[in-house]
């Protein structure tokens, strides 16, 4: 196949596997403006599926970086009510949003990190309406990655940018399993896979998980009523979609008030343009109590001080260190790849999709069972060979999850 050839048939699985597109349905894409040539791509393809309407939110890095640099400090915080709008009008007429996330890990990494919380913050808050709607599965979204100059030369660090964006091309592709005759057929095989792994988990119904590793004795109870979910979800109007591509997970929820002990990070984080890398936090509680990092300390308090539910937990997601992503052995610097090849945890918000019910209960009912609420929603990694899990069941039995980083049940 032709270089034009795979691209096209990324953007296809994107349409009908990522967001499900329908016919007469309108479709947001937020994409890198390095990316043009593949988003035009999608574009195409939206319509001649019968999209009722294609809309872009370019991203530019420069752009944003000088908005960092010399941008008054109302403006940093300030989310302007047009792009809310924007947002809300997408999601209240059932549209789909794709996201296209390629930025370049170091961007921000001279900014002030205060700004840079600032400007997080006032998204977080400002889009409150609109993160209800994909976080309940109301419609239909997805996040795909493609390469960008900056990020592929930090992942291939002794390469041109030529060569480097030509060995991400290759690792995504890959990766996502475009490199297969048929991908839309491998990922509905891959889903079935996942949909097997919940299946198991969701009827052992386990009250703890403890996680030990070098750096980590984590304590983890589960809320009564916790599901597992993993690959592909259905909408509210019952179509199905795959949120992220790639993924390897099956995921659900701590209870925001059961955690207890110190974990460590065993990936960089990219978080708001900055890395964070080697940290651990230890809970009580549920909360955080004290954290370390050696790189990116000061980005980890901002993030952990955003509001109350930064530093409690929102879900817990088990990844076998066999994936694709992990078996490619590259460090991504980008969490929808990092989090797939490894198990990972995610501080802020938990999905309320993730308990029975929860989609329905407004946010007392969600407190009273456990679920945490936050402005934020970051997965960090916590897996590696070395991992073990223990499942600890309601009547105090105990029996392994995952020894060396792998599945120690059955769930093939």
């Amino acid at each position: 196949m032709t270089d034009v050839q795979i691209k096209e048939k990324y953007a296809e699985l994107a349409l009908k596997t990522g967001v499900n597109l329908q016919k007469g349905q309108a479709l947001m894409i937020n994409a890198p403006i390095e990316g043009a040539d593949f988003t035009r791509l999608v574009a195409k393809k939206a319509w001649q599926l019968g999209a009722k309407d294609v809309h872009i939110n370019w991203v530019d890095d420069e752009l944003t970086l000088l908005k960092y640099e010399y941008a008054p400090e109302e403006v940093i915080a300030d989310y302007p009510e047009w792009k809310v709008k924007l947002h809300d009008t997408f999601a209240e007429d059932g549209g789909a949003v794709l996201n296209i996330r390629s930025t370049n890990p170091d961007l921000l990494k001279d900014i002030d990190p205060t700004r840079v919380a600032k400007a997080n913050k006032a998204a977080a808050q400002a889009l409150v309406n609109f993160r209800k709607y994909t976080m309940n599965d109301k419609i239909t979204w997805s996040i795909i990655s493609i390469p960008t100059a900056d990020w592929a030369q930090k992942i291939f660090p002794d390469k041109s940018k030529k060569d480097a964006m030509e060995s991400l091309w290759e690792a995504i592709i890959k990766i996502v399993r475009v490199d297969q005759e048929d991908p839309i057929k491998a990922w509905d095989k891959h889903n079935a896979t996942l949909e097997k792994a919940r299946e198991v988990l969701n009827k052992k119904n386990y009250h703890k998980l403890v996680f030990k590793a070098p750096g980590t004795n984590l304590e983890m109870e589960l809320p009564k009523g916790h599901i597992w979910k993993g690959g592909s979800a259905v909408s509210e109007k019952g179509i199905t979609f795959n949120p992220n591509m790639p993924t390897e997970e099956v995921f659900s929820m701590p209870h925001k008030y059961g955690v207890n002990g110190t974990v460590s990070s065993t990936k960089p984080l990219n978080y708001g343009g900055s890395l964070i890398d080697n940290f651990s936090l230890t809970f009580k509680d549920g909360q955080v109590v004290d954290f370390k990092a050696e790189q990116g300390e000061e980005v980890l308090k901002h993030l952990l001080d955003s509001d109350e539910g930064s530093r409690r937990l929102g879900e817990v997601a088990l990844v076998p260190h066999e994936s694709p992503v992990s078996q490619s052995g590259l460090i991504f610097y980008n969490t929808l790849f990092d989090e797939n090849a490894s198990c990972h945890i995610a501080l802020g918000k938990a999905y309320p999709t993730n308990l029975e019910g929860g989609s329905k209960m407004n946010a007392e009912e969600l407190d009273k069972h456990g679920v945490n609420d936050s402005l934020n929603h970051v997965d960090f990694m916590i897996g590696s060979e070395k991992l073990d899990i223990e499942g600890i069941k309601a009547d105090g039995t105990t029996e392994a999850v995952f020894r060396n980083g792998t599945w120690a049940l059955d769930v093939k």
